[in-house]
């Protein structure tokens, strides 16, 4: 463990590994000589997917990309790497709040908190464990010196089960389907790239969120007040969720901006996967069909957990940034779109992407 992960922390990330590793369900578990085509197919896609990226976001930081570390995991491999940078991030934002109000940080850390926020944490891991196909953590040489070593340029990470389980369910070509979802990872490797500037700047926005100090039982009424339609009038909708009432004016702003980076980078990404002609996805268009239609159709318990987290609404916002980096290209073309990685002032705010005109006349005049 390094210093880093050694500071005290509100949550007891060793429990929060443990908690998530049992949680998460295996998965499919196709013949090993089928799971080792898989990995080896997703490893070649993901190499492969990087020239597309480049032709289609046309920026040079795209060429030729490779120093990013690929690895095919399993859906607990996942989970306990996810958890380790969560414990990066988050680390920051307890340091400001010991350093606000030591006795009150050192009243929770002796309490059941950790333990809590260990089990809040451990459950939400090991639910997206069997959800996501694949992802790209820009974070992850910051676990440890070692993994700064090995992943300069983040990592690529790819969930076979999930991925298997996935062609299977909506019935489309493996192979095309494989390249689609690299494509879309691909190109948030390509985005961080492009923008060496936006790992720091997406850390620095993170840690000023240390003031946050509200009592898990205050975030626990709120989200049942929301889910429940019980929330007091007193408190209109902040656009931020079931705790956006809790935030403070500034806080909320910094959550706004981070909500518009995650809605840029996402848009981005699905428009390039959806961008591609069937020369390169041959049935790209079936897939993207029969993807949102399976998206649709979840259970009640699924919803209502979604619901909880807020997937839901950060799907609603990813649309939103894909139909804002598609207005923008139509009109003015993928060069000028580009300008939007020059600098922290040229990314869209919260407002400018559900209007991109706002954006461009902002930025580009």
């Amino acid at each position: 463990m390094t210093q880093e992960l050694a500071r005290p922390s509100l949550v007891d990330w060793d429990s929060a590994a443990q908690i998530a590793a049992k949680l998460t369900p295996p998965g499919p578990t196709p013949k090993p000589r089928e799971m080792s085509k898989a990995v080896e197919s997703l490893r070649y896609f993901a190499h492969e997917s990087v020239h597309h990226v480049h032709n289609i976001t046309r920026l040079d930081a795209a060429e030729n990309l490779r120093d990013s570390k690929i690895l095919v995991v399993d859906r607990a491999g996942w989970a306990k790497a996810n958890t380790q940078t969560f414990s990066v991030l988050m680390q920051p934002i307890f340091d400001r709040i010991r350093i606000k109000n030591p006795e009150k940080f050192d009243t929770a850390l002796r309490g059941f908190a950790p333990t809590a926020a260990a089990a809040e944490m451990g459950a939400m891991v090991g639910f997206l464990s069997s959800k996501v196909l694949g992802q790209y953590d820009p974070y992850a040489g910051l676990v440890s010196p070692q993994a700064a070593e090995s992943h300069p340029g983040g990592r690529l990470m790819f969930v076979a089960p999930n991925v298997l389980w996935t062609e299977q369910e909506i019935n489309v070509d493996p192979d095309d389907f494989r390249l689609w979802v690299c494509l879309h990872e691909q190109t948030h490797r390509v985005q961080f790239a492009a923008a060496p500037w936006l790992r720091g700047h997406m850390l620095e926005q993170i840690s000023t969120l240390g003031s946050f100090d509200v009592s898990p039982w205050d975030r626990l009424s709120a989200v049942v007040a929301s889910v429940t339609g019980r929330g007091s009038g007193d408190h209109p909708d902040t656009g931020l969720g079931p705790i956006g009432h809790l935030l403070t004016d500034e806080e909320k702003a910094t959550l706004s901006h981070l909500t518009a980076v995650m809605s840029l980078l996402e848009g981005h990404a699905n428009a390039v996967m959806d961008a591609v002609d069937s020369s390169i996805v041959p049935t790209v268009k079936t897939i993207r069909r029969r993807f949102n239609a399976r998206s649709d159709n979840h259970g009640a318990l699924d919803r209502a957990i979604r619901t909880l987290m807020g997937m839901d609404a950060k799907m609603r916002q990813y649309s939103n940034g894909q139909k804002f980096v598609e207005y923008i290209v139509e009109r003015a073309g993928m060069d000028t779109f580009n300008t939007v990685w020059t600098s922290a002032e040229t990314l869209p705010t919260e407002a400018e992407i559900h209007d991109p005109q706002r954006w461009m006349d902002r930025v580009l005049a």
